[in-house]
C-alpha cells in the first residue's frame, strides 16, 4: 500500500495551477478549494486506516511469533522434566538436562565427602606395639615353670569418637582393643611381676594371638555451674561408665605409669597392693566394668584440684557375673601444684574397699587400704616420683608397699628424646602370711603352696634407658634386681635383663 501525505498533495496542486491559464483562476478557485478539502479529508482517513492496518499487522505478526516461541519453550521444558525424572544421563535428552544432572551428581558427591569428613571430624586414633625380651639370672631350677627366658608382644589400638553435644555437655566414647602373646616372666616366685607389658587373652593357648575389646566407655563432661557461660567455666563434672581400666582414672603418675615406655615392673607402674597384690579386682585381662564421677576445679589456674569416686566390678563382678555383689569402691583426691619456681607437681591421696579381694590362701574376702602418689619436677629434665600403700584389712602376702624413683631427660647429654629411669621398691611381708606361709595349701593337694616361712621385705631395683631412634620407635634396655624374693630370705637374689622395643603410631 502507498501512503500519500499533504506534501504530495501540495505538489499536485502546484502542477495543476501551472498548467491552467490565469483567466480561469477566479472561476475555478472555489471549486478547487472544495475539492482540496474533500481530498484532504479522505487522505486523513486513508492515513488513519493505514496506521490501523499497520498496527494490526504488526500485532498479528508479533502474537504469532510469541505463540510459536511459547510453544517451543513449553515443549523444551517438558523434555527437560522428563529427562530429570530419569536418573541416567542420555545423549538424546536436552543439553540442559545433562548439565543439570552432572551438576547434581557432582554436588551429591561433594556432599557425601563433606558428610564423611564431618563424621570423621574429631575422631582420634592411635596404635602401639610393644615387644619385650627378658632373661632371669639366679632363679632356682624349676622356680620358673615357663623357663627363665621369655619373649612377648602386646598391641593396643585406641579410638576416641566425639558425640554431638547436648547443650553445653560434651560427650565422647573411648574404645581400646588389645592383643598379644606371651606371659613374660610373671610366673617367678616373687611378690612383684617383672613384666607389666605381658598380655595373653584369657583361656587361650600359647600358640594363639587373640584380640579383645579391653575398654569401651562413655564420658560426659558438664561445665559448671549449670546453665553458665561455658567459655568462662572453671569447673566441670565428668561422668564415665562402661568397661574400663581403673588405673586410667586412679593412681596415675607422670613418670611411673606406662609400662610400654617407663618402668616394666608392676610395683613401679601402679600401687603394688592394687596391681601386684590384685586388690584392684580387674578380670584376667586387666579390665573391669564400672562407673566413675569426678569434680574438677581450676578456678586458681594453673593450679587445680579434683575429687573422684569410682565403683568397679571386683572378683567375679569384674567378668559381669556378680557386679553388684561387693564391688571395688575407690575414692581419690588430687591436686596439681606449682612449686620450686613454678615446676609442676601432682599429689594424690586415695582409699579403696574391695568386697571380693583375693587372699593368699585362694579365698575371697573383704579388703581395704589407702595410698599416696606423688610426682614432682625438680628441673627442666628431672622428675621424682613416690608411692606408698598400706593394707588396712585382708590377708595378703605383703601389706606395705613403697616405691621411689626418678626419670632424667636426655637433654642433659644432648639426647632430648632419651631418658634414664631409676627406682627402688619395698614390699613388706604381712604378719598373717608370715605366720601361715609354710602351711597354706589352697589347692588341697597336701603340699604347702609356698613351702617356706616368709619374712622381711622384698626389695626391687629397676633401671632403664629409653633410646629414641625416631619419634615412633624407641628401644629400652632394662635391668631389675630382686632381693629376698617373695619374702623368702633363703632364696638368692634374682637378676633380670630385658630389652623392650616400642612402636607408636
Amino acid at each position: 500500500m502507498v501512503a500519500f501525505t499533504r506534501r504530495h498533495l501540495a505538489l499536485a496542486l502546484a502542477l495543476t495551477f501551472a498548467s491552467n491559464a490565469a483567466p480561469a483562476a477566479n472561476s475555478a478557485e472555489g471549486e478547487l478549494l472544495q475539492e482540496l478539502k474533500r481530498l484532504s479529508a479522505r487522505l486523513e482517513k486513508v492515513e488513519q486506516r493505514n496506521a490501523e492496518l499497520e498496527k494490526k499487522l504488526e500485532t498479528t505478526v508479533t502474537t504469532g511469533t510469541m505463540e510459536r516461541r511459547v510453544k517451543t519453550l513449553e515443549e523444551s521444558q517438558a523434555r527437560v522434566v522428563r529427562g530429570l525424572e530419569d536418573e541416567n544421563i542420555s545423549e538424546n535428552e536436552p543439553d540442559l538436562t545433562s548439565r543439570l544432572k552432572a551438576v547434581e551428581y557432582q554436588a551429591l558427591g561433594m556432599q557425601k565427602q563433606a558428610r564423611t569428613v564431618e563424621a570423621l571430624e574429631g575422631i582420634t586414633a592411635g596404635m602401639s606395639l610393644t615387644t619385650t625380651a627378658q632373661k632371669a639370672i639366679g632363679v632356682a631350677p624349676g622356680a620358673a615353670p615357663n623357663g627363665a627366658s621369655q619373649l612377648n608382644y602386646r598391641g593396643d589400638v585406641y579410638v576416641t569418637l566425639p558425640l554431638p553435644a547436648i547443650g553445653n555437655t560434651e560427650n565422647r566414647i573411648f574404645t581400646q582393643f588389645r592383643l598379644g602373646q606371651g606371659q613374660g616372666l610373671n610366673d617367678l616366685p616373687v611378690y612383684a611381676k617383672p613384666n607389666a607389658s605381658a598380655f595373653r587373652a584369657l583361656n587361650t593357648a600359647p600358640d594363639n594371638s587373640v584380640a579383645i575389646l579391653g575398654q569401651a566407655w562413655y564420658q560426659a563432661t558438664v561445665p559448671l555451674p549449670f546453665g553458665g557461660f561455658k567459655p568462662r567455666s572453671r569447673e566441670q563434672l565428668e561422668i564415665n561408665f562402661g568397661k574400663m581400666d581403673p588405673f586410667v582414672f586412679f593412681d596415675q603418675n607422670a613418670v611411673a605409669n606406662d609400662e610400654t615406655r617407663q618402668f616394666l615392673n608392676t610395683v613401679f607402674v601402679h600401687n603394688a597392693l592394687l596391681d601386684a597384690g590384685s586388690d584392684i579386682g580387674v578380670d584376667a585381662n586387666g579390665f573391669s566394668p564400672g562407673f566413675r564421677v569426678s569434680y574438677f576445679n581450676e578456678t586458681q589456674k594453673p593450679e587445680n584440684w579434683r575429687a573422684s569416686l569410682g565403683v568397679f566390678g571386683a572378683g567375679q563382678g569384674a567378668n559381669y557375673v556378680r557386679f553388684f555383689s561387693s564391688p571395688l569402691v575407690i575414692a581419690q583426691l588430687e591436686t596439681q601444684r606449682r612449686l620450686f619456681g613454678g615446676l609442676t607437681g601432682n599429689y594424690r591421696l586415695y582409699a579403696w574397699h574391695n568386697g571380693q579381694g583375693p587372699s593368699y590362701d585362694g579365698t575371697f574376702e573383704s579388703h581395704s587400704g589407702w595410698g599416696v602418689n606423688v610426682d614432682q619436677r625438680l628441673g627442666d629434665y628431672t622428675t621424682l616420683f613416690g608411692r606408698y600403700g598400706q593394707q588396712l584389712k585382708g590377708r595378703v602376702r605383703f601389706d606395705r608397699a613403697l616405691s621411689l624413683g626418678a626419670e632424667f631427660g636426655g637433654a642433659y647429654w644432648e639426647r632430648g628424646g632419651d631418658a634414664i629411669g631409676l627406682a627402688l621398691g619395698l614390699q613388706r611381708t604381712g604378719a598373717a602370711f608370715n605366720r601361715d606361709s609354710a602351711t597354706v595349701d589352697a589347692d588341697g593337694d597336701g603340699i604347702a603352696d609356698y613351702g617356706y616361712t616368709a619374712s622381711g621385705a622384698e626389695r626391687i631395683l629397676e633401671a632403664y634407658y629409653r633410646y629414641r631412634i625416631h619419634k615412633q620407635f624407641e628401644l629400652s634396655p632394662d635391668f631389675q634386681y630382686i632381693a629376698n624374693p617373695g619374702g623368702h630370705g633363703a632364696s638368692s637374689p634374682v637378676k633380670i635383663l630385658g630389652l623392650r622395643a616400642q612402636l607408636t603410631f
